[in-house]
Formats: structure tokens, C-alpha cells, sequence
């Protein structure tokens, strides 16, 4: 294999490994992406994820530009507002967003069954399901062979590990690296989104991100998520002629069953939760949920009476320890795979975006020849793992993500949320403090470092 037309290898059809085999396949590379679902439909992807500029840049820059318009027509309604809400729906602050007229500077709201389902348009002769990734090879010649479960076997250039929080390829390749426990747990929930779930909320929480901040240390988040197909998967009558023309081309709607719905997401620390709450499913999950927030508005807990017991999926957040650069070489990770993040507007999905972009630039370089393959790599690695963990100890530090948050120690605890709850109140208040706060909610995501 010639070390100017490099064959890379991608492990995990995921967000950002799907985003890389774009990018690549654009600039004449060749690529193979293997992913251990049987089918293109499968996996908990269903909820929503904000995508803001750095991942709208990134997925223009690598995916083709007729592929980059149906992403956009696939969004739903961007977010007008975010809010902060006391969990008896009293408003704390409101924070009008950017509207959506410039295709990268705003916040997307996506379905990650959507946009799974767009990632994998055009290439099905490059993403290999049902394959399980058990180990790899890295041979003299430079070449590296990863190995399945079913006994096959791929030879490449180079071995890109995007397969999320517990990659296969990262145990093998830094098998010091860790992952550890957060603290909190999650219980996310998916409510079909009717006219009367939709008279539950008052507009500007109908338009928005809605984050909650409860007494005893239970937090929640809210999204709507309105599409421009309805419930029987056909277009509205108020979708424009553009995007109609767009999504009347875009195969790939008969592959998802995402529809208009209600992301309601309760999390809190750890001890909270039933000792046996990650082996919950359906109503007995939401069940947890709803004993939760007795306290919490009765419009709010009939959202969650009328969730989805299906959807209903408990999270245990992890989070990532900062892991020392290595020597590089013809195997690398993207995501999840090397800096796990914990959930919350969206960073895990813009960074590895971010990475994919920033390895595809690298990668086109080592093909033109304009260094080599492994240089390409280090070079990657030098700018990706101090912007990465930047991201993963930001995200541990937000919005009562970490265990050991002050939120939820039982006297402290009372302050802190005062403190909080006073913090947005007078930032949305003054306007200076207003504009920097809704600059800050486009940029934390991580552009630049």
C-alpha cells in the first residue's frame, strides 16, 4: 500500500466516524467503516443532540454539499430560547438564540437516529454491519489488520478507532487510559409530541432548551422536537419548496421513524437512584422518574405518565481521565473512543466532529504527499487531546453533571441552587452579561482553545 494513498479503516459508524469516511471518500481515499450493529435502524439513537458551529462546520467541510442540505432539512425547528426553570415551571431566565438562517453559525436541534440515518446516505458499499471488532495487528510494512468476531479480517494504512466510550480499540491500544464513573445517573424520556402534550408547555418552552434546576438536587432538561414530516412521515404543509424538494429526494426517511416528540431528561447523583436503576426498563423506569419529582409541576409529570415506556433509557454518566500524549502511529481514536464527555448541549458530538475534520485534513495531507501517514497522525494527536480533554473537564463542571456537585449535598446544596438560580436571573437581566452568555452558549462548544 502506497504511503500517499493511504487505505484507512474506521471502527464505529458513529457521529464522528461517519463524519470522517465522508470527508475522506471526497478526497479520493479510501475507506472501510465497520460497526458491530446488524442494521442501519438499530441502537438507542433516538434523542436529541445540539449540534452547534463547530459540528455544522465540520459536517459542511466533510460531507458533499447536496448531503450537507438534507442534514440542515433534517434538524428540527432550532431553538428560539434557553431557558432555566424552577421544576414548578416558574421561569428563571430566558436567553433569545440565533436564528437559523446561516447554515453553521446556530444551534441545530438533531435526532441522532436522523442523523445517523443521513451519515450513512451514499455509503453503503463502505460501512460493513454486523462486524465486531476483537483486535487488530500492526505489521512491519506499516500496515495495520483489525480483526472480527465472525473471523474476518481488513488490512489498511491506518486503524481509526471511533467506537465511543468503550472502545475495543482503545483497551487494546492504551490499555492505561481510563473511563471512570461521574457520579450522576440519567433517566431520559421520549413523549409523542400531540396537540395536548404540546398545551403542557407555554410557547417559549415549546421553542427551546429548557434546563431545570429542582429543589433536593434534581435537575431536568426539556427540548421539543418539531420535524417537517408528521406522524405518517409526510411532509408539512408549511415545509418550504427548498427543503420539500430536498427531503422528497432523501431515501433515507424510510429508514427512520423518528417523529415530532418531547426529550424529557431527570438526573441527579447517583444515590438518588434504585441500586438497580441501569437494569430498569419501560414504566418501571419512569416509575423512578416520576417518584423523582413529586415535587415537581403536574403538567411536567404528565409528560413523563406519558412517555414512551420504550424510550425510556437509564444513562450512567462517565466521564474521562486525561490520558498523556503517546507515540504515534498508524492507529489513532476520534470521540468518545479517547475523550468521553459528559451529556449536555451537545459536546461529545461537536468535538468528535471536530476530531473527524481535523483527521481528514491531516490524512489529505499524508495523501498528497505532503507528509507522511504516521507524521499526519502526530500531528492530529498534538492539536486533538489538549482541545479534547479542555472539552471533557468543561462538560464535568457544568450544570450538575459531576456526582460531587454542591447541588446535591444536603445543606450546601440549598445555596448552591440559589446560587445558581441567582446567577442566570441577573445574567439574563443585564444586557451586556445577556450577549456574552448567548456568544458564550455557541462558543463553548469548542472551536477555539
Amino acid at each position: 500500500m502506497s504511503a500517499t494513498a493511504p487505505r484507512v479503516l474506521v471502527i464505529g459508524a458513529g457521529t464522528g466516524g461517519l463524519c470522517l469516511a465522508h470527508g475522506l471518500r471526497r478526497a479520493g481515499i479510501d475507506v472501510a467503516v465497520y460497526e458491530r450493529y446488524r442494521t442501519r435502524g438499530e441502537g438507542l439513537l433516538g434523542y436529541r443532540v445540539g449540534i452547534g458551529p463547530t459540528g455544522s462546520r465540520a459536517l459542511r467541510e466533510c460531507l458533499p454539499p447536496e448531503l450537507f442540505d438534507i442534514y440542515l432539512a433534517t434538524c428540527a425547528r432550532s431553538p428560539r430560547w434557553f431557558n432555566v426553570i424552577t421544576q414548578r415551571m416558574r421561569r428563571t431566565a430566558s436567553f433569545e438564540l440565533r436564528p437559523d438562517t446561516h447554515p453553521v453559525d446556530t444551534e441545530r436541534s438533531v435526532a441522532r437516529m436522523t442523523l445517523r440515518q443521513v451519515l450513512l446516505t451514499g455509503m453503503e458499499d463502505t460501512v460493513h454491519f454486523d462486524k465486531t471488532f476483537t483486535r487488530y495487528e500492526q505489521r512491519d510494512d506499516g500496515t495495520v489488520t483489525a480483526y472480527f468476531a465472525d473471523g474476518t479480517s481488513d488490512t489498511g494504512d491506518l486503524l481509526v478507532a471511533a467506537d465511543g466510550t468503550h472502545s475495543a480499540v482503545r483497551r487494546q491500544y492504551l490499555p492505561h487510559a481510563v473511563t471512570r464513573d461521574a457520579g450522576t445517573v440519567n433517566i431520559a424520556t421520549r413523549i409523542p409530541l400531540t396537540p395536548h402534550t404540546r398545551s403542557l408547555l407555554p410557547e417559549q418552552l415549546q421553542r427551546g432548551i429548557s434546563l431545570i434546576f429542582g429543589t433536593g438536587g434534581i435537575m431536568g432538561v426539556l427540548h421539543v422536537m418539531d420535524f417537517k414530516w408528521d406522524a405518517d412521515g409526510r411532509l408539512k404543509p408549511d415545509v418550504t419548496p427548498a427543503d420539500a424538494a430536498v427531503l422528497s429526494r432523501w431515501h433515507g426517511r424510510a429508514h427512520d421513524p423518528t417523529r415530532d416528540n418531547i426529550n424529557l431528561v431527570v438526573w441527579s447523583t447517583a444515590r438518588r437512584f434504585p441500586d438497580d436503576v441501569m437494569q430498569r426498563r419501560g414504566d418501571d423506569l419512569v416509575a423512578v422518574a416520576l417518584d423523582l419529582t413529586r415535587s415537581w409541576h403536574p403538567h411536567l409529570r404528565e409528560l413523563l405518565t406519558r412517555a414512551d415506556p420504550a424510550s425510556a433509557l437509564p444513562i450512567r454518566v462517565t466521564t474521562t481521565e486525561p490520558v498523556p500524549p503517546w507515540k504515534s502511529t498508524t492507529v489513532t481514536l476520534l470521540g468518545d473512543a479517547i475523550h468521553t464527555m459528559t451529556p449536555g448541549r451537545g459536546v461529545g458530538a461537536n468535538t468528535a466532529l471536530r476530531d473527524a475534520a481535523l483527521l481528514c485534513r491531516q490524512v489529505r495531507l499524508a495523501a498528497a504527499g505532503e507528509k507522511t501517514l504516521v507524521q499526519a497522525v502526530a500531528d492530529y494527536e498534538a492539536a486533538m487531546l489538549p482541545y479534547g480533554f479542555a472539552r471533557v473537564a468543561d462538560s464535568l463542571n457544568r450544570s450538575g453533571t459531576n456526582g460531587d456537585d454542591r447541588l446535591y449535598k444536603p445543606v450546601v446544596g440549598r445555596l448552591a441552587l440559589l446560587g445558581a438560580r441567582g446567577y442566570f436571573g441577573v445574567t439574563s437581566r443585564v444586557p451586556a452579561l445577556r450577549r456574552r452568555f448567548v456568544d458564550d452558549f455557541y462558543t463553548y462548544r469548542g472551536e477555539e482553545d
